[in-house]
């Protein structure tokens, strides 16, 4: 699959007609709602776990040195928490060009704190697209993203916010914990 998955986004017909959409976020849409949407609330999604697997070749790391951002991997039992908007479909245009890099968008179902459950979108990238760097070990992960830097700023501060937004909405993540830990004790290089 192409690193730039815009074209590919667009041609979702699944929510067209539909005067709102949910959205589902676990990485930086948790903390950097940069679009203007409806509503805000906690949320999670089933049978999936948030991995720095995903390169950044755009926002957190270069074409020559990706940084690595969080996608969703498939992980029977596991519960990712999150953040979810409900936004006009017009959104969709803007946000599939922030998610260009190997995202794509995918139908889910998310459920509220309050036990409602609605159909929405989430934004995936599978480790079929160019720029899925896949696991590798903790220490490994913390120093490529404490060495990252791309447009939209230092990689340190994509997982240091995200831990920050999930702390402060009381939800765990051994992954993101464990990584942000990790960084902390690296030297800048």
């Amino acid at each position: 699959m192409s690193l730039d998955t815009t074209a590919h986004n667009r041609r979702m017909t699944h929510f067209d007609g539909h005067e709102s959409v949910w959205l589902f976020g676990y990485g930086s849409l948790i903390w950097k709602a940069d679009f203007d949407y409806l509503e805000r609330r906690p949320a999670s999604i089933r049978g999936w776990t948030r991995r720095f697997w995903q390169g950044s070749h755009d926002h957190r790391g270069t074409p020559d040195a990706p940084g690595r951002v969080v996608t969703l991997v498939p992980e029977e039992g596991a519960t990712c928490h999150g953040m979810a908007y409900r936004i006009s479909p017009a959104l969709f245009a803007q946000l599939d060009h922030r998610e260009k890099n190997g995202y794509l968008r995918v139908v889910t179902e998310m459920r509220f704190d309050d036990g409602t459950a609605r159909e929405g979108v989430v934004y995936l990238a599978g480790e079929d697209n160019e720029a899925y760097l896949g696991p590798a070990a903790e220490r490994d992960i913390a120093r490529q993203i404490a060495d990252s830097h791309g447009p939209s700023g230092p990689n340190r501060d994509y997982l240091l916010n995200l831990a920050a937004a999930l702390r402060e909405l009381g939800f765990g993540d051994a992954h993101v914990f464990s990584l942000e830990r990790e960084l902390l004790t690296l030297a800048p290089t």
